[in-house]
C-alpha cells in the first residue's frame, strides 16, 4: 500500500520549514541505500504547486515511482530555493540512492550539488535546468526545450497578426523571475516577434506562474494600458486569472484581446474550445515514466543522454475540442 507520512527530515529541513512527504514501502532506514532489500530509493524536491501543470506533474511523479517499485522521498519547496537546498541536503544524509529535482531558479545550486557529487549520489534535473557551467554535477535533463515553447507562441503571433498594418500591443505575464521557463519562454517569444517591429511588448511583470497573481497582474495591465492587443502568458495558470480580469473589465477575452499561452492544462484548453483562450502551445507534465527509467538506469551506472526533450504539440480550438475529453491534466 502506498502511504504518504510526513516527517521533520532534519533540523536544517525543520529550519526551513519544509515539510517532507516520504513515500515508504516498509523500509527501516537503515544501511548505506536508507532502504530494505536493495529498492532504489529516490529523493524528489517538487517546486512547489502553484499551478494545474505543477499538481499534474507531482501526481505523475508519486504514481510512476509506485509502479516501478521505486521508494520516493518527496517534497514540496512551495516555491522558495531555500526549502529545495535544504531537502537535497536532507536526501545526501539520508542516503538516497538518486537524487531528481526541479530547480525554483537557474542559479545558485553549485554548493549543494558538489556535495551530492562528493557523496557519490547521482542526481536529473527534471523540467527546469540550471545555468551551472560545470556539468558534471547532474547526470542528465529531462524536460521541454523553453525556448522552442516562446517561439511557437510568436509564431502564431505573427500569423495571427501578420495583416495588421498598425502596431501590434502586446503585454506579457512572465514566470517566476529566474526561473528555466521564464528566462527562456520571453526570450523564444521575444526572438520571433523581433524581426517585424510592428510588434510590441508594451508591459511585461512576473505573475509567479500563479492564477492569482496573473490576475492581480492583469488588472494592473488594463489599468496602465489603454490598448492591448494580445496577451502572452507563459503558463495557462496566469492566463486563467488573467481572463477573469479582462472579463471584469468589460472586455472579451479571445476577441477584444488575443491569448496565447504555455503548458496545456485541461482548464485552459475548456477556455480555447470556448473561445477565451486563442492558441495554447504544450508543456507536457507527465514526465513520471520517463524519470523512472532514467532513474533505474543511473542507479545501475548506464549511461544517460545529456539532455532528453519530451514530445509536445499546440493546440487550436479545434484540437482542443478534441483532446478534451481524454485529457488526463
Amino acid at each position: 500500500m502506498h502511504v504518504l507520512k510526513k516527517r521533520w527530515a532534519a533540523a536544517a529541513v525543520a529550519a526551513a520549514g519544509l515539510v517532507l512527504l516520504t513515500a515508504c514501502s516498509g523500509s527501516s532506514g537503515s544501511g548505506g541505500t536508507g532502504t530494505s532489500g536493495g529498492a532504489v530509493t529516490l529523493g524528489f524536491a517538487q517546486v512547489g504547486a502553484e499551478s494545474g501543470w505543477r499538481t499534474a506533474n507531482t501526481k505523475s511523479i508519486q504514481e510512476s515511482a509506485e509502479s516501478a517499485g521505486i521508494e520516493l522521498k518527496f517534497s514540496d519547496a512551495q516555491q522558495k530555493q531555500e526549502n529545495q537546498i535544504a531537502a537535497i541536503r536532507s536526501y545526501i544524509q539520508q542516503k538516497v540512492k538518486v537524487i531528481a529535482f526541479s530547480p525554483v531558479v537557474e542559479s545558485g545550486w553549485e554548493t549543494v550539488l558538489k556535495e551530492a557529487k562528493t557523496a557519490k549520489i547521482p542526481v536529473i534535473l527534471t523540467d527546469r535546468a540550471i545555468d551551472s557551467p560545470d556539468k558534471t554535477l547532474y547526470k542528465t535533463f529531462l524536460g521541454s526545450d523553453f525556448i522552442a515553447e516562446g517561439k511557437k507562441a510568436g509564431e502564431w503571433l505573427t500569423k495571427e497578426f501578420g495583416s495588421a498594418t498598425g502596431q501590434v500591443n502586446i503585454v506579457e505575464l512572465q514566470g517566476t523571475t529566474g526561473s528555466a521557463p521564464a528566462n527562456d519562454r520571453k526570450k523564444g517569444f521575444g526572438d520571433v516577434i523581433a524581426a517585424d517591429p510592428k510588434y510590441k511588448i508594451i508591459a511585461s511583470q512576473t505573475g509567479e506562474f500563479t492564477r492569482a497573481k496573473g490576475k492581480e497582474v492583469m488588472e494592473a495591465f488594463l489599468k496602465s494600458q489603454p490598448k492591448i492587443d494580445v496577451l502572452y502568458a507563459h503558463n495557462d495558470d496566469m492566463a486563467l486569472g488573467a481572463i477573469e480580469a479582462i472579463q471584469a473589465a468589460g472586455k472579451v477575452p479571445g476577441k477584444d484581446i488575443k491569448i496565447v499561452s504555455v503548458d496545456g492544462v485541461k482548464d485552459a484548453l475548456q477556455a480555447l474550445a470556448d473561445g477565451k483562450i486563442n492558441h495554447v502551445v504544450e508543456c507536457n507534465p507527465l514526465l513520471g515514466p520517463q524519470l523512472m527509467d532514467l532513474v533505474k538506469k543511473v542507479d545501475a551506472g548506464e549511461q544517460v543522454p545529456e539532455r532528453i526533450e519530451t514530445q509536445e504539440t499546440e493546440f487550436d480550438q479545434a484540437s482542443a475540442k478534441a483532446a478534451l475529453p481524454k485529457r488526463q491534466y
